[in-house]
């Protein structure tokens, strides 16, 4: 390192500016927040520093986008919000980024530090509160400290299990001015170090999968993350393994791969003999592992970067801890030398294609039955006609996300950002925001579709004036059916209203019937759309298509009793306790 000039040990740098340049240090390349005291002159310097800031309308909406960021690109996006109230509000993006295992950096401006315990403006443990919601939550001592602090904030971000980690800066900090001499600077961390499993737990592993009667692969967002698309559509291929893609594993291997099995999930899963876990969780979504989803002997082999996940509800049969690229190499090698691949015409096979077949059916009689107003199946059939391959899909909401799910194939990696682990109504428009911003950079021409429940888009509809400020030319989808999960026809409504007051009378499930959504995008010069037929559907999309600089808001109106297809179990695993 060259010699400071007496100029540059004389230099002065103000806390924003510190701040931000910090940031930019460890490739920091985009911030979500909404401004105020003390913090505006922070997202100023983030600008001047070059980091792209995108101001927000909720602080929920802003930390649900910049944890998105850090899904999309492996590198922590900002959620930088005001003192108290606004520091509250980015908790649920806190919360949901640690159930996701996605990184997130929130940095929240807190009161002077000669006012702590006096009752400040907006004065509030923050530190604190957010222990409670992150892997790492510390306020620097010192100016001097700052860029260490943010170093350790970022790397603990994406290191082990990726989550948020927060960072309090006082607001006498912001203005206050620091010799550049006297500051910590540090270099911005690596890559996370990659960690292999145990030869002996691989060898194990390779021997269980090479006799298993009926196996199957189960692709979660963790591998999905880990970018270890190639190594795992590399074992799909070479071992002729049929996959279950979890709901944003979808795409690390292509959905109209001939292994994929989807369209079987509740037979799949509980008929297997041996299942292979990459990057997913025994949770609520996988049904704990447990019977009668599953078999009561059936082995596990369980693949996971993080060594306390191993063993939960279910103890594996082979417990591989490391990077899922990595392990998948080592299974790949370890199968490669045994020569082994799944024979592509056995019973399980037959069972599996049978059962795909039959559900496959089902669904399409769905979309193309003939009725006044158009039901679930019915419009993600047209959608699908027209969805470019290589979209980004955000979806949320009760039946719109889960029959969308699967009835809208993702062909790449990363593709499909919806409610999640925490299953967190209100994060779609936020995650649409931060796929166009980056998509914007990286790949200009992708498009982003957010696919919403007319409930869904009410957390966050607001943030339809962000998508039309910053020229995101984003599809924006609602599914309208009058309520949550489902809602009323606005002559029952009428009806209702009528008898009196609706607060005592009015369903708890229904929305206003016939909403305009569509209306709130053109406020704010976008394009919107009123769809009630299929023609008119497929009119709108192609429409909404060709725009390549104007977002879009498509409003569909459905049937407000429309269902999901009988299911053999109920989406959610209820205790028999």
């Amino acid at each position: 390192m060259a010699p400071q000039s007496v100029e540059e040990e004389d230099e002065c740098i103000s806390g924003a500016t510190l701040i931000a340049e910090a940031l930019k240090m460890q490739n920091v390349e985009y911030m979500f927040g909404i401004v105020g005291v003390p913090i505006i002159e922070i997202a100023v310097a983030a600008q001047a520093s070059g980091i792209k800031y995108v101001g927000m309308r909720n602080e929920q909406a802003a930390s649900y986008a910049a944890s998105a960021v850090g899904y999309l690109t492996g590198r922590p996006g900002v959620c930088l919000v005001v003192s108290g109230p606004g520091l509250v509000h980015a908790l649920a993006g806190m919360a949901n980024a640690n159930m996701n295992c996605w990184p997130l950096i929130v940095i929240g401006g807190s009161s002077d530090r000669n006012q702590e315990t006096m009752g400040a403006f907006q004065e509030f443990p923050q530190v604190e509160t957010c222990r409670l919601y992150s892997k790492f939550s510390a306020r620097p001592s010192s100016l001097e400290a700052v860029p260490a602090v943010i170093e350790k904030a970022v790397r603990n971000s994406i290191y082990g299990r990726p989550g948020a980690c927060y960072v309090d800066i006082p607001g006498d900090f912001v203005n206050l001015q620091v010799n550049k001499s006297t500051v910590r600077y540090v270099e911005c961390c690596p890559a996370p170090p990659i960690s292999m499993a145990e030869e002996l737990a691989v060898s194990k592993a390779a021997s269980f999968i090479a006799h298993s009667r009926k196996p199957l692969l189960i692709i979660g967002k963790g591998a999905a993350y880990a970018r270890a698309e190639d190594s795992i559509r590399k074992l799909v291929d070479q071992c002729g393994l049929p996959f279950l893609p979890t709901p944003m594993g979808k795409g690390v291997v292509p959905d109209n791969h001939p292994c994929c099995v989807a369209a079987a999930r509740s037979r799949a899963l509980q008929s297997a003999d041996v299942i292979i876990l990459l990057g997913a969780r025994l949770n609520w979504i996988l049904h704990f592992g447990l019977p009668p989803r599953f078999q009561p002997d059936v082995k596990i082999i369980q693949v996971d970067i993080c060594a306390e996940e191993l063993g939960n509800n279910v103890r594996p049969a082979a417990a591989l801890l490391g990077d899922i690229k990595a392990v998948t190499q080592q299974l790949l090698e370890h199968l490669s030398r045994k020569l082994w691949k799944y024979p592509s015409g056995t019973e399980w096979w037959s069972e599996l294609q049978a059962k795909m077949k039959s559900n496959e059916e089902t669904s399409k009689a769905l979309s193309l039955r003939k009725q006044h107003l158009m039901n679930y199946y019915t419009v993600f059939h047209h959608i699908r006609e027209l969805l470019p391959k290589d979209c980004i899909l955000v979806s949320e909401g009760a039946n719109t996300m889960d029959i969308g799910r699967t009835m809208l194939p993702n062909y790449h990696p990363r593709h499909r950002l919806d409610a999640g682990t925490f299953g967190t109504m209100g994060v779609g428009l936020g995650f649409a925001i931060a796929a166009a911003m980056v998509t914007k950079d990286h790949s200009p021409e992708m498009r982003v579709v957010c696919i919403e429940g007319d409930s869904a888009f009410g957390f966050s509809g607001m943030e339809m004036e962000t998508i039309c400020r910053y020229n995101l030319p984003i599809i924006m989808i609602i599914v309208n059916n009058n309520g949550i999960y489902s809602g009323l026809d606005s002559g029952t409504w009428k009806e209702i209203v009528e008898l009196g007051e609706p607060a005592t009378r009015a369903p708890p499930v229904c929305l206003l019937p016939n909403a305009h959504y569509e209306q709130i995008a053109a406020a704010f010069g976008g394009k919107g759309y009123f769809v009630q037929t299929p023609e008119e559907l497929q009119a709108a999309l192609k429409r909404s298509l060709v725009e390549k600089y104007t977002p879009s808001l498509i409003n569909i109106m459905i049937d407000p009793q429309a269902e999901r297809k009988e299911q053999d179990f109920h989406w959610l695993t209820r205790s028999n306790l």
